[in-house]
């Protein structure tokens, strides 16, 4: 193993660092092959830690360190015992760096080395960062940014044992918990009340005060930490030791929360304007003082996330949760000013939200009814209730002006996060607001539902003139589309619908587009909802209006809400397309439109989305606009460009009109063929194939000819592609499976009078590689091919290709699974009952490539034929393979005929039975079912392979072909004893005739058996 060089290690890391491109990228490539000489990483630690050198060059040094040595922290071909005590010795020499990135690394590694470790090899760094903070008192600024720099590492640390699940992990991590929660706890109770006593206006910029607040936040971090990792493991020995300390610490935290918060407040009001415009330690101090408050409130809502229902028992908690809603009442009681997304307002938005949510999730414990119907003694009164509401509508859930220049300077984008609300709710007031208004009237109904009827009656019978009166209206909108389900009893749609949506839709006043785009959005709300129904044509009537209104009144804002309402409202159960048909034309004309005039790809992402739902919906009825939709589809594929996610959009459309328009979808082939082949480019394969094989078999599965009606382009062309597909890409065999399998059944003589041999090269390839799942499909596709397609077109190229000795290897070498043998034999007996002259002259040609001979290979064949007998579950195969020997045994080979008194014999008499059987109880079923004897094929009855046969092709032409298939079996058609009775006949005239089967074969058999096979061949089964 080559040692490092210290001093090339140092050249090539000041290499790395420079600004001369091509110093760096050569220092960069020498850097990673000198990572994998011993003593490398204590060398690049120590450049790191000496501070005569560069910054560039330490900061790169430490990254590397960072990057490149914790996953190889316990190679002993790299680093050495010695190099690791150095290394952790090292480490803390990193206390009292000024830089922040250093600094920020050094946590990251002093926590992953210690994962590895404490106890055992590092238990010191204990002791030595407690030592750190023990002496806190001191004024100097270096030992107050050692004293930070260690609450980081012991924070960092602690987080990265919280995250261990092992048990190892946890009891170090109970350790260091019982270590530590006290020492903590005390400090933070006397920095907590030296904060509390001496910040004031006076005091908020000066340096003593801002280092307190950031030791201060530190250390409750790390409490932060600890009292988390042990709430969320009650059941934990070491949790419930500290059962009692835990309370202390919660009430204490919610004591010293309101301490914090009344403060902040007070300081902030106190110092007015000016807070804004501070110097920069005042506004550090501030900034502290808001993060400090909100990881209160992080730490709460972490509680309650974890266990809501030990959360609302802990002393204190309701007088807590109402402390933070009080705070939300307040600030809808002070001046607007005062709530801004800042950390020098008054009420910063984040604060509100965090009261919000701790309000929300608690108002399931103060419900009047707990879940066992006993009535509960923790409730809110219905003045409480009432003025949350009030408040939430009139104060929260309005739009305010930031929201309303966001939608004037960008009305997609806007859009675009209006509905992402669902994702990021507990982030922002608003959406928080609805969310709570919704919990309020889930667990208040009989307070929150008459106060909504009121307020709507209220607001749909007042003028909405001016913006104020328009904004609130929006915001009634809203909370009676947010509790749709509570209201849908008390709130008559279908009325107001009418007497006020519709004409509000309708209105020119600059100021509508506001209402507007709520009317779209309640409308999808009621709907997929189910508080209304789809069947109502005046929904339809103003959904398309406000889609394709461009006058005054209305903006770009309105017509994408709406597109988004016409997607809900059609994607429900009970859409009917024909109370939609009259609809449709104009809905299919906007939304193309639309697509063209939005102006970024996400909103063209959820036009065609939209357009794709309506299509899927509508069925049959699209049929006559395919032309329509075909004709941008190009235009708009080609002004994608690399946005992957909107071409995979436009793929689904095609995919949905495949589907929709099923045989009447022949025109698409034109566009299809050459959109299945950009998709398979090097450019676009990785990020397209899935949507285009998705394409590509729901065309097979609709059309009813390979070709275009008017014979320009055809699904041939893209024959190739999908053999070269199966041949090569292991990543979408299994789909490439099934369009090949559909090319077949759509019409398997074209595509094997042209591809046959290359067809075959490709199985033979790429059949003993693929796994069990997709070589059974694979196997089931050539049983479908043998028996759909004329023996002339597959015999040959079995045997040219190599497929079929690659068919008979697996038997005589007895190298494969169960099933997948069995299924091999499946193949065999469908070429043999296709046509056994063929067969034999395939076993024939088979014998010298497999380097065997014949009578070997037919001895192969037929201890798997029997032996996989018994591994075959459906009758349906069972027969197959009972028809198959018979056909062998009408060539009159010796091999066969040998076998024909035991293993053929009792072959045919357990097949024979099984008919029986089912006959009869067919016959039992259709007297009581029927009335009288009915002829029913016992296979015909839910078999396990068959909904794979059925299911991805169904209600499809695809489905039909499917079915027809399976109808003209030969199988189903072909009555059993009459066949094996025919090829016993052909058997002796194949052996000469006379009494040669009977002396030289039948003779050998039990004549028991005999007389039972005698039975069955008359018995008419």
């Amino acid at each position: 193993m080559r040692n490092v060089d210290p001093q090339e290690l140092y050249d090539v890391i000041c290499g790395a660092s420079s600004q001369d491109p091509a110093l760096m990228e050569r220092s960069t490539f020498r850097l990673k092959s000198m990572l994998d000489y011993f003593g490398a990483y204590d060398a690049l630690h120590e450049i790191a830690a000496q501070k005569s050198v560069p910054l560039p060059v330490r900061q790169q040094a430490i990254i590397q360190f960072k990057n490149s040595a914790l996953s190889h922290w316990r190679s002993r071909r790299l680093v050495s015992d010695e190099n690791r005590m150095r290394i952790r010795q090292r480490c803390l020499s990193f206390l009292d760096e000024p830089d922040e990135m250093i600094a920020g690394c050094n946590e990251i590694i002093v926590a992953k080395i210690a994962r590895h470790d404490y106890p055992n090899n590092w238990y010191a760094i204990n002791t030595q960062l407690i030592a750190r903070y023990d002496n806190a008192s001191t004024a100097d600024t270096n030992s107050t940014l050692i004293l930070i720099r260690s609450l980081r590492l012991v924070n960092a640390v602690l987080k990265e044992f919280a995250s261990i699940k092992m048990p190892g992990g946890v009891k170090v991590m109970a350790k260091l918990v019982e270590d530590l929660h006290l020492d903590f706890y005390s400090y933070y109770a006397r920095l907590g009340l030296t904060i509390t006593s001496t910040l004031t206006p006076e005091t908020v910029s000066q340096p003593r005060m801002t280092e307190d607040m950031t030791v201060a936040h530190l250390v409750f971090k790390c409490l932060v930490k600890m009292t988390t990792w042990l709430w969320q493991r009650p059941n934990m020995d070491e949790a419930q030791k500290m059962q009692d300390w835990i309370k202390q610490y919660f009430q204490d935290s919610s004591s010293q929360l309101q301490t914090l918060s009344e403060l902040r407040i007070n300081l902030l009001v106190a110092l007015g304007p000016a807070r804004t415009s501070m110097d920069p330690m005042g506004q550090r101090t501030i900034d502290q003082l808001d993060r400090h408050v909100r990881l209160f409130g992080k730490l709460f809502r972490r509680f309650q996330q974890l266990d809501v229902k030990r959360f609302i028992l802990l002393p204190g908690c309701s007088e807590l949760v109402f402390y933070y809603w009080s705070k939300v009442v307040q600030a809808t009681d002070s001046p607007p000013e005062f709530i801004e997304d800042s950390q020098s307002a008054v009420f910063p938005v984040r604060f509100l939200v965090q009261a919000m949510v701790l309000f929300k999730e608690n108002l399931a414990q103060w419900s009047p009814l707990r879940r066992d119907g006993s009535a509960n003694e923790n409730v809110l009164s219905q003045e409480a209730v009432e003025n949350a509401v009030r408040l939430l509508v009139t104060r929260f859930i309005p739009l305010n002006p930031s929201d309303l220049e966001g939608w004037m300077a960008d009305p997609d984008e806007w859009v675009n996060e209006e509905n992402k609300d669902n994702d990021h709710w507990e982030y922002e007031v608003r959406p928080c607001a609805e969310r709570v208004l919704m919990t309020l009237a889930a667990q208040y109904k009989e307070f929150v539902v008459p106060l909504m009827e009121a307020t709507f009656k209220q607001v749909i019978s007042q003028p909405t003139v001016d913006l104020a009166s328009v904004v609130q209206k929006e915001a009634v909108y809203c909370a009676i589309g947010r509790c749709a389900t509570k209201l849908k009893g008390v709130i008559p749609f279908d009325q107001w619908l009418e007497h006020t949506l519709i004409p509000e839709s309708q209105e020119t006043n600059s100021s509508y587009p506001i209402i507007k785009r709520r009317i779209a959005w309640v409308i999808g709300k009621w709907v997929s909802d189910s508080c209304a129904s789809p069947k109502n044509q005046m929904i339809w009537q103003v959904l398309v209006h406000l889609i394709q209104d461009r006058g005054p009144g209305s903006d770009a804002v309105v017509r994408l809400t709406a597109v988004t309402a016409m997607r809900e409202c059609v994607d429900v159960i009970d859409f009917d397309p024909e109370v939609f048909a009259p609809f449709l034309p104009a809905t299919i004309k906007e939304l193309i439109t639309l697509v063209g005039e939005a102006d970024n790809l996400e909103s063209k992402r959820r036009i065609v989305n939209t357009l794709n739902v309506v299509i899927d919906r509508s069925g049959t009825h699209i049929v006559r606009f395919i032309g329509v939709l075909m004709d941008p589809l190009p235009r708009l594929w080609a002004g994608a460009d690399d946005d992957w996610l909107f071409k995979g959009a436009l793929l689904g459309t095609v995919e949905k009109l495949f589907s929709s328009s099923k045989e009447h979808s022949r025109p698409l082939i034109n566009l299809i063929v050459p959109l299945i082949q950009e998709c398979f480019t090097d450019a676009a394969r990785l990020q397209l194939d899935h949507d285009a094989l998705l394409l590509w078999q729901a065309a097979l599965r609709n059309v009813v000819s390979l070709d275009s009606i008017d014979g320009t382009r055809s699904l041939v062309e893209l024959l190739p592609l999908a053999i070269r597909l199966q041949s090569d890409d292991m990543d979408v065999v299994g789909d490439v499976i099934g369009i090949v399998e559909s090319y077949l059944i759509l019409d398997a003589p074209r595509v094997l009078q042209m591809y046959a041999i290359d067809l075959f090269k490709s199985y033979e390839s790429i059949l003993p590689k693929i796994v069990s799942a997709d070589q059974k499909n694979m196997l089931v596709t050539l049983q479908l091919l043998v028996q759909i397609a004329p023996p002339q077109l597959w015999a040959e190229p079995l045997h040219v290709s190599g497929l079929f000795a690659s068919l008979m290897r697996p038997l005589v070498d007895d190298n494969l699974s169960v099933s997948i043998l069995t299924e091999h034999i499946y193949v065999l007996a469908r070429i043999v009952v296709a046509d056994r002259d063929m067969f034999m002259r395939l076993m024939s040609a088979a014998a010298a490539p497999m380097n065997t001979t014949e009578s070997a290979l037919w001895e192969a064949l037929l201890d798997q034929w029997w032996s996989r007998f018994d591994n075959m579950s459906e009758p349906r195969h069972r027969k197959l393979v009972a028809m198959g020997i018979a056909n062998l045994i009408s060539t009159g080979r010796p091999e066969v005929l040998e076998r024909l008194p035991d293993e053929i014999f009792n072959l045919w008499l357990d097949v024979f039975g099984e008919i029986k059987e089912a006959q009869e109880q067919a016959s039992d079923y259709n007297q009581i079912q029927n009335g009288g004897p009915q002829l029913t094929l016992y296979w015909d009855r839910a078999e396990p392979s068959e909904s794979a046969f059925w299911e991805p092709a169904k209600e499809t032409p695809e489905g039909d072909r499917r079915k027809a298939i399976f109808d003209n079996d030969p199988i189903r058609t072909i009555q059993l004893t009459t066949f094996v009775a025919a090829r016993l006949q052909e058997a002796e005239v194949a052996l000469g005739g006379g009494n040669v089967l009977q002396t030289e074969y039948l003779a050998k058999a039990d004549p028991l058996v005999v007389q039972h096979i005698q039975k069955g061949l008359s018995s008419g089964l």
